[in-house]
This record gives structure tokens, sequence and C-alpha cells, in this order.
């Protein structure tokens, strides 16, 4: 018998808490709450879960602290709670490493969705890293992309720009959010510069024979990566 993912749920509004709780509870999976950070802390490091979802806010321990103490000790997929706005980029940095975020106030079903949605592109990575098929990896000390064991060099802003993307599958970054975290001096340059290394990029990442497109535009929005070989996804 497939033992149920179990989810953390470390959110010191016990009542938003539970409320989650019955949701993911009543979607067949297991779940664990805390409300305090120091306490879930503590428990994470002798227990291992399938995902996190974590409140920024809590009492003994932030949950950035906390997700940096989760990040160094395994690669558990954790989606950020927040009511602060103007913290989405921090949460979602590359030094941080969280998979996704939701603003609070939230809908319980958008967070169920949320949940399988990471849960799925973790069991996907998972599978494809045991079947030694790994599609892409990047290599930063080198600046390559290695597709298929095709071997591609990038420029620095082209590698920066695709690790950028690669770090969060299906995430939509914006012209200006690439302009601010890619470029030193992003004012010298303009959006069509995002769309003129995008173009190259994209052309330089397309494997012959396969022609696997990495990156997708969406009108009006932004770029994003997709991760290949989806029939390896788990439903």
């Amino acid at each position: 018998m497939i033992q149920s993912p179990l989810i953390c749920i470390i959110e010191d509004e016990v009542d938003l808490a539970q409320l989650v709780d019955d949701y993911l509870t009543a979607n067949g999976y297991q779940t664990r709450q805390f409300h305090r950070g120091d306490t879930a802390d503590e428990w994470l490091s002798h227990n291992q879960v399938e995902l996190i979802l974590l409140d920024l806010m809590l009492p003994g321990m932030d949950g950035l602290q906390l997700c940096k103490n989760q990040q160094q000790r395994n690669a558990t997929p954790i989606i950020m709670l927040t009511a602060k706005v103007e913290e989405i980029d921090r949460l979602l940095g590359l030094e941080l490493g969280a998979d996704d975020y939701i603003c609070k106030p939230f809908s319980p079903r958008e967070v169920v969705a949320r949940v399988k949605a990471v849960l799925r592109r973790s069991q996907s990575e998972t599978l494809v890293n045991s079947e030694d098929k790994k599609a892409v990896t990047l290599n930063e000390y080198s600046q390559k992309v290695t597709i298929l064991g095709n071997t591609i060099e990038l420029t620095t802003i082209e590698f920066q720009l695709f690790s950028l993307l690669f770090a969060h599958p299906g995430r939509i970054f914006s012209r200006q959010y690439i302009l601010d975290n890619i470029y030193q001096d992003y004012r010298v340059v303009g959006p069509r510069t995002v769309d003129s290394h995008i173009k190259k990029l994209r052309k330089k990442l397309l494997t012959p024979g396969d022609n696997m497109d990495l990156i997708h535009s969406v009108y009006g929005s932004g770029y994003k990566y997709e991760a290949p070989y989806t029939e390896f996804v788990l439903s």
C-alpha cells in the first residue's frame, strides 16, 4: 500500500492552519501542524516530510530562518505563506530556495492545488534522477548547460538568465524582474534587451534532433522555464 505524502503545516494562526489541514486531509494527505517556528525546526531536524507549508511570520523563529535551516538539512519542497507582498522576491530568491509562495488571504483550494503541483514537480525530478536521465544540468563554474548529453557554452548574461528561470520551473518572470535581478545596471538596457537575450538563449538550447524548447514566452507577462520529459510527471 502506497503511503500518502506527509505535509507539514507551520502557521501560527491556529484556525487557518486547521482549515488548510482539513482540506489537505480531505484530499488524501497526511498532515502535521506546528504553530511556532522553533518547535517546528526542532521536529524537522529529526523527521522527514514530503512538503512544508511555511508561514513567514512565526513566533520563536521566523519562516525565512526556518527555510534556510531546512534547506541545509535536505531539499524538502517548501511553499511560503505570506501577507507581505514586498517579501515575495526574497522568498523565491536563489539563495533561499523556496519552491513557491501563496499570498494571504488565500483559498484553501488554491493551497491544495499548489501542493499537488509542487509535489508532482518534485516527484518528477526524483524519478528522472533515479532513472539516470538528467535531461538538463547546469555547471556554474564553467557556465555551461548540458542537455541530453550535449554541452552548450553560454555567455555570463545568458547563464545567469537561464539559471534564474531553471531554478523555478513554471514560474513566470516579468521582464522588469529579470532586468532588476540579472543586469548590473539595468538603466542602460531595456525590455527589448531581455527579449534579445532570450531569443539567442532559446536558439542555443535547442537540441539537434529533439527540438526541446525549454523557455516559453507568456504573452503580456514574461518568460518561464518548463521542465522537459513530462511523461515522467506523476499524476
